[in-house]
């Protein structure tokens, strides 16, 4: 009887607990919580009626943060102690479903020129990357985000990315106007030679099939490059310009 009283008791106060913690984020939202909170508030939803509060500091002490945390493996994730398919499955949930809202933001909705939108976007999908990835993201003569797309893998250079490919991507998705993005696994998104090159390269062959380069940005660890926020693509831009005169000439 001792026990079965500890027992309710240990559940009253978690159950307690864990109201008080639905109702700071209906009244906050996520700025009135650290990052353990977070993650015990998801494994809650794995275990209704068990204590989460330590296997959620403990995930953020390996992890360090939220971040790391709904980006972890499956297999990473199972390491904690107390954390099991259910809690797994979750965390996977919930970050799959942010990627598709922040998808959903970005596709068909005016383009607003932002780099700082397209980064955050794709971040969550590219940071971890083993490879390099070159994406094509395709605008409509409406100014709309209209497809995405991967088109180059592994280490890039001027022979390994081939501008007729992303023509013909382009010609299929009927597309004004085009975003480039492409990740550094090493973590320094400061463009390379290459990168510079490729991507005068391709402003040149833009201007030649009447298709915009918006942008070419080169994603880093929680960081980004963008040539047009550098002035590069307007630079390269008048490049052709001044090739072109100069052919007339």
């Amino acid at each position: 009887m001792y026990n079965v009283e500890l027992s309710n008791m240990d559940d009253k106060r978690t159950e307690g607990h864990r109201k008080r913690l639905r109702e700071r984020f209906l009244q906050s939202g996520l700025d009135a919580f650290l990052d353990y909170e977070v993650v015990e508030l998801l494994l809650t939803l794995g275990t209704p009626r068990k204590d989460c509060k330590q296997q959620a500091k403990d995930a953020i002490e390996e992890f360090k943060t939220l971040r790391g945390v709904l980006e972890a493996s499956p297999e990473e994730l199972q390491e904690i102690r107390g954390v099991g398919p259910t809690h797994i499955f979750v965390i996977k949930f919930i970050q799959e479903l942010a990627r598709e809202f922040l998808k959903e933001q970005l596709l068909d909705r005016p383009y607003c020129r932002s780099s700082r939108e397209v980064f955050d976007y794709l971040y969550h999908s590219m940071r971890d990357l083993k490879k390099e990835v070159f994406k094509v993201m395709f605008v409509d003569s409406q100014n709309h985000v209209v497809g995405i797309q991967d088109l180059f893998e592994g280490t890039l250079n001027a022979s390994a990315v081939y501008p007729r490919e992303i023509v013909q991507s382009a010609i299929k998705h009927n597309a004004a106007a085009l975003i480039f993005v492409h990740n550094h696994p090493a973590g320094n998104p400061q463009p390379s030679d290459n990168d510079r090159q490729i991507t005068q390269d391709l402003v040149f062959a833009g201007n030649i099939l009447q298709v915009k380069v918006l942008d070419h940005i080169v994603i880093g660890d929680n960081s980004y490059f963008s040539f047009a926020d550098a002035g590069l693509i307007e630079e390269y831009h008048g490049d052709f310009l001044s090739l072109k005169e100069g052919k007339r000439a």
